[in-house]
C-alpha cells in the first residue's frame, strides 16, 4: 500500500506555463482523502515556492532547496534544516574564484532566496538571467574577506557541458554535489552544493522516520531531472514524466509529460 506520494514541482507537477492541471489537482485531493501523505520535493527555496504554491495547496509537506529543508504545509513550520559551515563555504569560494566559475552563495534558511554572487566576467546569459530574477535579493560577493556566516548552499551556473560539471565535482570533497538543469533556459547546468547527505531522497527518508517508520516500498515518487535521482532511487515505485532527459528514461518507468498530467497518470498506475 502506498502511504506517501512525492513529486517534483517544476517540469513535473507544474506545466510548462507554471500552472497546475485540473487533473493533477483533483489527484492531490483524492490522495488526501485516501490518507496518503502528499509531498512536493523541489529545488526552489521557500520564497520561490510561495510564488507558485498557494497557501491552501493540497499537500502535507514541502521538501525545498533540493532537500536542504522541510516545511509542514498545514502551519508553514520548518521541521528540518541543514547548513554548510562558513569554513567549507570559504573553501569552495576560493576554488571557484581560482577556476573562474560563476556562482552564488545562498544565505541560511529561511532567507535562502537571498544570495551573494561572483562573476568570472565571461559571458554567461543564464547566470545574468538569475541575477535579474533576484535583483532585489542579491549583492556582489566581497572577495578578500573571509565569508562570515553559514550558508544553505552554493550554486554554480555552468554551460551545458557535463564533462565540465564532472571535472569540477572531482575537485570538491566533504560536500554533496547535485546536478540540475537550469529552470530558466532549460539547458545550462546548475551545480548545487550542500552539506554531505543532502538530497531530496535523504530528506524524504528523514520525513518517513519523523512521521513513523514509512518504508521505501510504501512511497511513490515522480520526477523529471537529474536532481530527482536520489529520490527516484530511494523507492522502487518511481516514475519519470516524458519531458525528462532521454538518458534517465532508461532507468525508470515513463508516464505522460508535465503538460499532459503525467503526475496524475503515475498516481493512477502506482496507487490506483
Amino acid at each position: 500500500m502506498i502511504k506517501m506520494v512525492v513529486t517534483d514541482l517544476d517540469g513535473t507537477l507544474l506545466s510548462s506555463n507554471s500552472d497546475y492541471s485540473s487533473k493533477n489537482l483533483s489527484t492531490l485531493h483524492r490522495l488526501g482523502e485516501m490518507g496518503a501523505i502528499r509531498v512536493i520535493a523541489t529545488g526552489r527555496s521557500p520564497y520561490s515556492a510561495s510564488k507558485v504554491i498557494p497557501n491552501d495547496f493540497p499537500i502535507d509537506y514541502l521538501v525545498f532547496s533540493s532537500g536542504a529543508g522541510i516545511i509542514r504545509w498545514s502551519d508553514k513550520s520548518i521541521v528540518y534544516i541543514t547548513e554548510l559551515n562558513s569554513s567549507k563555504v570559504q573553501e569552495i569560494i576560493d576554488l571557484f574564484v581560482d577556476l573562474k566559475v560563476d556562482f552564488m552563495v545562498q544565505e541560511p534558511i529561511p532567507q535562502n532566496h537571498i544570495f551573494h554572487y561572483h562573476s568570472s566576467g565571461n559571458p554567461n546569459p543564464d547566470f545574468d538571467r538569475r541575477l535579474a530574477v533576484y535583483k532585489d535579493f542579491c549583492s556582489p560577493l566581497i572577495l578578500g574577506v573571509s565569508y562570515p556566516d553559514n550558508a544553505t548552499q552554493l550554486i554554480a551556473v555552468l554551460p551545458p557541458n557535463p564533462e565540465l560539471f564532472y571535472s569540477l565535482e572531482s575537485k570538491l570533497t566533504g560536500i554533496k554535489v547535485i546536478r540540475a538543469t537550469s529552470p530558466l533556459d532549460g539547458e545550462s547546468i546548475w551545480m548545487e552544493i550542500f552539506p554531505e547527505g543532502v538530497s531530496k531522497g535523504h530528506s524524504v527518508d528523514w520525513l518517513c522516520n519523523y512521521l513513523g517508520d514509512i518504508q521505501p516500498n510504501e512511497i511513490l515518487a515522480i520526477g523529471n531531472d537529474y536532481n530527482d535521482l536520489d529520490l527516484l532511487d530511494y523507492t522502487p515505485n518511481s516514475y519519470l514524466v516524458a519531458n525528462a532527459p532521454d538518458e534517465l528514461k532508461q532507468k525508470f518507468k515513463v508516464v505522460a509529460s508535465n503538460d499532459e498530467s503525467g503526475f496524475a497518470e503515475a498516481v493512477k498506475k502506482g496507487v490506483g
